[in-house]
């Protein structure tokens, strides 16, 4: 199986230009994460995924709850284990699962990345068409630029999956789940309000915006959830008022 190597964005920072600043050469000379404390002496801009966070996420939540539940199911107890110590083996081992599948969805994210920048994967390309597919389906041919990083004079930066200027516009935002019923897939606010958020931050605030969902258990399985206007308006609404939080927690 081929694996691609994508950007993190686990670490949320983004320069006023748009550029990513997931790291910062520490004293040692070695790359280390930055923190809060590096965005204020450099000026950085919170990502929407971090603004987003302050918020809670039922159904994210729900998922790792059923993980450390499946743990606890899976993990019998050792002779003589503590509970302490039979509690943090299972922590760890849901963390583990939650780990995987980030890693996962990470994977795909690049394989489909790969397909907008003209590279086909061999073993994977079923996921690739399963997406294409769709999309064009949904939104007809288009002039696509996958990957595209903003830093917006609104206080916030980001990562976008795709999105094209044609019209109004168009952003798409890719979601990875374990999935094999499409009735079953679920969109929540925090999607729509990340949307609503790159949208203005790529200056197009009408743009159409949408969820795509692939399967990472049925390869080329996906579904499509585009929301309505006045879905992102309320959205828009949500992430404003989550930014300001933001800020005012973070001292920014």
């Amino acid at each position: 199986m081929t694996m691609l190597v994508r950007a993190s964005e686990s670490l949320h920072w983004y320069r006023k230009d748009g550029t990513p600043q997931y790291t910062v050469t520490a004293k040692s000379g070695n790359e280390r994460p930055t923190t809060l404390a590096d965005a204020k002496k450099m000026d950085l801009l919170p990502s929407v995924t971090t603004i987003i966070n302050c918020a809670a996420k039922p159904g994210l939540e729900a998922w790792k709850l059923n993980q450390m539940l499946l743990a606890a199911l899976t993990l019998p107890r050792a002779d003589n284990e503590t509970e302490d110590s039979y509690v943090q083996r299972i922590v760890k081992d849901s963390k583990e699962q939650a780990r995987a599948a980030a890693d996962r969805g990470t994977d795909i994210h690049a394989v489909i990345e790969s397909w907008y920048e003209g590279v086909m994967i061999a073993d994977r390309v079923d996921f690739q068409m399963g997406v294409a597919e769709a999309v064009e389906k949904q939104f007809g041919q288009r002039v696509w630029v996958p990957e595209k990083s903003f830093g917006s004079k609104l206080g916030f930066g980001g990562k976008i999956d795709l999105y094209t200027a044609d019209g109004d516009g168009i952003v798409i935002d890719f979601k990875t789940k374990e999935f094999t019923d499409p009735a079953k897939v679920e969109a929540y606010d925090e999607h729509a309000m990340q949307l609503s958020a790159y949208r203005q931050g790529l200056e197009l605030p009408y743009a159409r915006c949408a969820n795509v969902f692939i399967s990472v258990v049925e390869p080329g399985l996906v579904v499509i959830k585009e929301w309505e206007p006045e879905e992102l308006d309320r959205a828009w609404k949500m992430f404003d008022s989550l930014k300001c939080y933001y800020y005012a927690k973070s001292k920014l």
